[in-house]
């Protein structure tokens, strides 16, 4: 088959690039032949998309949007796999080379913001359809900034987006919670298929080179194999690890995760080690305000460690007995936490958006609620995961078992099956977005 794969940029951000470099490569040994379109190759500052040798790549903004698109239909490609163009014309000129599927890695045409989220009075996940509701909304809520011209002409924006949807033969989520998300806006079920995305391969995902599976034994408070699965995990008795690792902004919750942090120091009565790698706006601020509440906490410290990548990243697993993904809005996925399951560590987090696709409370890890989530529920969750040395043993355990649901085999192979299920359908070519 021959894939041409359309994205916005050749240059790597966060975890759809990883993803779209890995998949490409995939294909490629799977044997198909692939091709790479794109709009702008900046940001300049980031690593480009790594492509296997030989694969075909066109930039719109570099070759003028005519080239390119003349480019891509010469190659001639059976499909095209499109994730988020910004060009919204060029986007309807794809629809006329190839039949199209769509990858919603996010909220592409379903809210203003594409945070689907309030701010006001208290971060809160929004279940609203999209609408004309949506600029009523808009302030009091606090969806987005403070410019009402910026609130209409992205709410037209997102208004030609989810219009535009129609003309994709099949939408792909990488959660149930997204695929909701676009039945709800009134597409056909059928042509809405979830394929969750997957964990890289090549670290400690086993034990002994056994294949894990769910039993009685595992979930067991009493089962021999959990103490020897503590033992393995280096475990301090007298400290507890934690790990926050991803975009610093508002939404990600690392503010409502120190707050919570004092709670949990209170409940467990041990010393806690937290880290917080990765980079954003919110640094400075989550840094400022770890110090104030450090500073009352004598048993808790707080270490910032930047963007962390390759080895760094490997040693942090290493380092860690517990990942809090403290997200405040509806992630839609979130990619952290079946990657933390490979290394065997497991989670706390909020209950929202696709979280609790990968999440099973009491299995790999706790949820605290997430309409409206906060500082007590994020807490009360910690405690749960490190509370008793069966039970983190078993969520552990769990970690890893749940993590080889998120590979790239299954993925793949549903990946397949979806594209020879969008060449036999054709376009729908209505679809309401009132109410």
């Amino acid at each position: 088959m021959r894939i041409a794969v359309l994205y916005w940029s050749r240059r790597k951000i966060g975890g759809t690039e990883a993803y779209l470099e890995s998949i490409i490569s995939e294909l490629v040994n799977a044997g198909h032949q692939l091709a790479f379109w794109h709009e702008v190759e900046g940001p300049p500052t980031s690593e480009r998309i790594q492509l296997p040798e030989g694969i075909p790549a066109w930039c719109a903004d570099e070759l003028g949007a005519e080239s390119a698109l003349a480019a891509l239909r010469s190659w001639s490609p059976d499909i095209l796999y499109t994730h988020c163009l910004m060009n919204l014309n060029l986007e309807a000129e794809t629809f006329k080379i190839a039949p199209a599927v769509f990858f919603a890695h996010a909220y592409y045409g379903t809210c203003i913001s594409g945070n689907k989220s309030f701010s006001r009075p208290v971060p809160t996940p929004c279940h609203r359809r999209f609408g004309w509701q949506c600029l009523v909304n808009y302030y009091p809520h606090g969806c987005g900034g403070s410019s009402p011209l910026t609130m209409v002409s992205e709410y037209r924006r997102q208004s030609k987006r989810l219009e535009q949807l129609q003309n994709y033969r099949v939408i792909v989520t990488h959660s149930e919670y997204m695929r909701d998300e676009y039945i709800k806006h009134g597409f056909d079920p059928t042509r809405i298929h979830c394929l969750s995305y997957y964990a890289h391969q090549g670290s400690s995902l086993d034990l002994e080179d056994e294949v894990l599976t769910f039993s009685p034994e595992l979930l067991s408070e009493s089962s021999p194999v959990l103490a020897k699965e503590l033992l393995s995990a280096g475990k301090d008795p007298e400290r507890w690890r934690l790990l926050f690792l991803g975009r610093m902004d508002r939404l990600k919750g690392g503010q409502v995760l120190i707050d919570a942090l004092p709670h949990v120091v209170q409940a467990l009565g041990q010393t806690f080690q937290v880290t917080f790698a990765g980079d954003g706006r919110m640094r400075k601020t989550w840094e400022r305000h770890a110090a104030r509440v450090t500073a009352r906490t004598p048993s808790l410290e707080i270490n910032f460690a930047g963007w962390v990548n390759g080895n760094g990243r490997e040693s942090l697993w290493n380092n860690c007995d517990l990942l809090v993904v403290p997200s405040l809005w509806p992630e839609p996925f979130g990619l952290v936490g079946p990657e933390a399951g490979l290394h065997g560590v497991p989670i706390a987090a909020f209950a929202v958006g696709g979280i609790p696709d990968w999440l099973i409370d009491g299995v790999n890890g706790c949820l605290a609620p997430g309409d409206p989530p906060n500082a007590e529920g994020l807490a009360d969750a910690i405690v749960r995961c490190l509370g008793d040395s069966a039970t983190y043993a078993r969520l552990r355990r769990g970690a890893r078992v749940m993590a080889q649901d998120f590979n790239v085999q299954n993925h793949l192979s549903a990946l397949l099956q979806t594209f020879e299920q969008a060449l036999m359908l054709p376009v729908e070519r209505k679809l309401s977005i009132t109410g």
